[in-house]
């Protein structure tokens, strides 16, 4: 198994050819349960934690792995990964496929890619002692919500006061401090249904609900010029941070013949670092009231809520380490919403920052996903040093 051990690019190729899109949970337990002795194997303590649907949203079967490298006298360091991948159809996504110098298959880049890394860096350093007192979290239902799960992890974590918080599922080529914060609304607009012939005697609620996305669109126009002063990295082909404003879902209609008696649509609102979810919503809101004769509701009201950037010194270490290895670094704002920053701060008193192998090109959620093979080779070598106390050379 020694040489499993070292080839992160192994690793890799068998996370890919576990299906960990699925809705169960099982192949997530299944790549835990793969990742748990090689964990073990590069001088950590893994610890499986089993999640109770209540604190899951009602999902059953669903775990959590923890892994220890405790040094109580150093500066208490949480790396946060997941394993689950978003669903693929119309390609081979679970069959790992090496070509120009790019490893392809779902999940590659987001993020079993840095699951490996990381791997790869734990075993290199797993005679030398670190300069942190160490835990590796890998979850499930990163694609869908997990902030329930992750607060339930508090306790087996330890975070301790004040830990660094690095997140392996974020871009490579600089460190992120920021992400956007998230609101989304399912709105439920309600009509009444006719024969298409007598529409005079109904209402149609996706001629409705198009009033109120038109509403919905004049204050994106509002939205989206506002701007923060967090830069983002060149590859988004943004100069800084820029909130969203988007309906990314419309559904309704029986029949062709049938005037609608219901639609419903997805408002989502990406939020920056100093905005409130509270005046966005009532934003929306206003929005919607303004448009007369309209009968909807909320059906669905999710938060990730926005965090302030992260000041850790630790994030600027880790920047430097990684100019040092690739020639390019930054402090940067990441296009991107997750559960970890607001539960991480909230609950654990935490700092986050992340360094990942995302890449714009990478193709993640998309067909052929993939992550180059390079990017992966330089992440093993920064956290390496990163872990080790090592700022100048590479172990």
């Amino acid at each position: 198994m020694a040489a499993l051990d070292v080839d992160y690019v192994q690793i890799l190729s068998r996370l890919i050819e576990i299906d960990t899109s699925g809705a169960d949970g099982k192949g997530c337990r299944e790549a835990m349960a793969f990742l748990a002795p090689l964990f073990g194997a590069a001088g950590l303590e893994p610890v499986p934690i089993e999640i109770p649907s209540e604190a899951a949203g009602g999902l059953e079967g669903r775990m959590a792995l923890v892994c220890h490298r405790r040094r109580q006298e150093r500066d208490r360091l949480l790396i946060y990964s997941h394993i689950d991948v978003v669903p693929a159809e119309g390609w081979d996504a679970f069959k790992a496929r090496r070509a120009d110098g790019r490893i392809f298959g779902r999940g590659a880049a987001d993020m079993k890619g840095s699951v490996a890394a990381l791997l790869g860096a734990l075993w290199q350093v797993r005679d030398l002692p670190l300069a942190y007192d160490l835990s590796v979290l890998v979850t499930m239902d990163e694609e869908t919500s997990q902030s329930p799960q992750l607060e339930y992890l508090t306790s087996a974590l330890h975070p301790g006061p004040g830990p660094h918080v690095l997140s392996m599922d974020a871009g490579f080529g600089y460190v992120s401090i920021a992400n956007l914060g998230l609101l989304q609304l399912d709105v439920a607009v309600r009509g009444e249904s006719v024969h298409s012939g007598l529409a005079h005697l109904g209402r149609n609620a996706v001629e409705d609900a198009n009033r109120l996305i038109h509403a919905l669109l004049l204050l994106k126009e509002s939205v989206i010029q506002r701007r923060s002063n967090l830069k983002t990295h060149p590859d988004t082909r943004l100069d800084v941070m820029e909130p969203r404003l988007n309906v990314n879902r419309i559904q309704g209609g029986l029949a062709h013949n049938v005037v609608p008696d219901s639609c419903v649509f997805t408002v989502d609102r990406r939020l920056l670092p100093s905005e409130s979810v509270d005046e966005a919503r009532e934003e929306i809101f206003q929005a919607l009231r303004s448009v007369p004769s309209v009968e909807w509701s909320i059906r669905r009201d999710f938060v990730i809520p926005p965090v302030p950037p992260c000041d850790d010194p630790e994030a600027d270490v880790l920047a430097r380490i990684l100019r040092d290895v690739t020639g390019s670094s930054g402090l940067y704002g990441e296009m991107i919403s997750g559960d970890l920053p607001g539960v991480a701060t909230r609950l654990w008193g935490g700092k986050v920052f992340g360094l990942g192998v995302i890449r714009p090109d990478s193709r993640i959620h998309g067909t052929d996903e993939c992550v180059l093979e390079r990017d992966m080779e330089q992440l093993v070598e920064v956290l390496v040093r990163f872990l080790a106390g090592n700022r100048k050379e590479a172990a």
